[in-house]
């Protein structure tokens, strides 16, 4: 998880394996907790950049008309005014294809930033964009890749990497050390005992906290932990929730612990909110009474 140090159980996320098999892919923390991604796939990779690129390619006509008239104006003014602007429309066109390349570049790496790994065309198929660790991509990190798309697109370059490697990286991925997958929401399918204190609980989180600071993978941390749980040794288990229960109530903004409440429950809690959760509400946060006991 974001923002945890290197003693965290979730933050200390270290791929020892990365295996493809049926297009999974298994990252292991050192708590022995695994998490597993399905690969986005060829075709809805594909399907989302088709979906970006005609977002994008509306931004750039848009673009070059305003370019266009604004182009028109400077040079009827320029004429008018009997000054010699042979080189003007060159400039002109150099400045235009520069703010051109900005915008195509700018355009996957704002809303990669942003939206956690995804674009629009992403976040219509369902996949995003994560580090070789399972951690949230960077700034630097979506800029390599936005940069190493005009390759990766020539000749469908990136096709081909994507299709020969095991990881199915494109050339942007492999400089970025980035994974392509699909997204993991809340499997409600998943069988788990939720206690009842846990439910009142998930009912008062999203007014106490920043929900929206949960990830996708934080999430299946969460999920694998209760899933596990009863097969694990009781002082393995006691301590691993104390320690993913401390950091995501750090993660979501919470001083503090509703008294009488075990780490257990606070992590049911989290997963039964977070499958409920739709839009992010950013309200200040509470302080409740006490800490874990």
């Amino acid at each position: 998880m974001r923002g945890w140090g290197c003693n965290c159980a979730i933050g200390a996320l270290n791929p020892n394996h990365i295996m493809h098999f049926f297009n999974r892919v298994s990252l292991s923390t050192p708590e022995s907790v695994e998490l597993e991604f399905t690969l986005a796939g060829i075709g809805n990779r594909t399907l989302a950049l088709l979906i970006d690129y005609h977002i994008l390619a509306l931004l750039l006509v848009g673009f070059w008309v305003l370019w266009g008239t604004f182009s028109l104006g400077l040079l009827s003014y320029l004429s008018s005014s009997g000054v010699n602007y042979a080189s003007a429309p060159l400039w002109l066109l150099a400045i235009a294809l520069l703010i051109n390349f900005f915008i195509f570049a700018g355009y996957f790496t704002f809303f990669e930033v942003l939206w956690q790994g995804q674009t629009p065309g992403k976040r219509f198929t369902k996949i995003r964009v994560i580090r070789d660790n399972g951690r949230p991509i960077s700034l630097s990190q979506a800029a390599l890749r936005s940069l190493l798309r005009p390759i990766d697109d020539f000749c469908f370059v990136g096709v081909f990497f994507i299709l020969l490697s095991k990881q199915e990286k494109r050339l942007g991925d492999w400089a970025a050390g980035t994974l392509v997958v699909q997204e993991q929401r809340g499997d409600r399918k998943a069988t788990l005992t939720i206690s009842d204190p846990a439910k009142q609980l998930a009912i008062e989180l999203p007014k106490l906290a920043d929900l929206s600071q949960v990830l996708p993978d934080d999430f299946a941390v969460v999920r694998t932990y209760l899933q596990r749980r009863h097969r694990m040794d009781a002082r393995a288990s006691n301590d691993l929730s104390l320690n993913l229960a401390r950091q995501l109530r750090t993660l979501i903004g919470l001083e503090t612990i509703p008294p009488n409440t075990t780490a257990d429950q606070f992590l049911e809690a989290i997963y039964e909110a977070y499958q409920h959760f739709s839009e992010p509400e950013r309200i200040d946060n509470q302080t409740l009474d006490s800490d874990f006991r």
